[in-house]
């Protein structure tokens, strides 16, 4: 699914115009970021929970050349699902 079909769907289930939904989806997904931005940890209960980890510097290889390369730390956006989202 994508974000048109997102809002789409949104629109559906809530009874509101898209152009109503797609201005919920850009607000939570504007919040969301300003949230794992500052290192922050958003959980929805019933879904799942978003938090950021620091994943740190390592040594890779370039498949192509078979060189060692250096990998840099970088902060990632981790989603663990809630246990019952699937059932």
């Amino acid at each position: 699914m994508n974000k048109v079909e997102l809002i789409a769907a949104v629109a559906e289930k809530a009874g509101m115009t898209k152009v109503d939904a797609r201005k919920a989806v850009d607000a939570i997904m504007e919040v969301s970021k300003k949230e794992l931005k500052k290192d922050g940890k958003i959980a929805l209960v019933g879904f799942g929970t978003m938090s950021v980890t620091k994943r740190p510097a390592r040594q890779g290889r370039n498949p192509r050349t078979g060189k060692t390369i250096k990998i840099a730390a970088k902060k990632v956006v981790r989603f663990k699902p809630a246990a019952n989202i699937l059932k």
